[in-house]
């Protein structure tokens, strides 16, 4: 269910997602490489992320109120280690 985890962060993320949202499908993608020598690249490495999510959650819900439900999943891990999050989420079916 959980594919591209790499660091504590990252599976961080999908431990708080799991529990928050019990998709039926998440990836956690570690982009930070992609943004090395960029604003907001953290040395240690884990800034930058994608998440991939399906949740039956996400019925009937639009793009931003699923992206709030994610960043509140997330909490405190977006305002101190994570720099920048794409969010794809969609409902099953979708």
């Amino acid at each position: 269910m959980t594919a591209h985890l790499t660091g504590p962060v990252a599976q961080e993320i999908a431990q708080r997602l799991q529990l928050a949202l019990a998709p039926e499908s998440l990836q956690v993608i570690d982009d930070s490489e992609k943004h090395r020598g960029h604003a907001g690249h953290d040395s240690r490495g884990e800034s930058h992320f994608t998440v991939e999510i399906v949740a039956e959650r996400f019925r009937g819900l639009g793009r931003l109120d699923r992206q709030r439900a994610v960043n509140s999943a997330l909490g405190d891990l977006l305002r101190e280690r994570v720099h920048a999050l794409a969010i794809k989420a969609r409902a099953p079916g979708e």
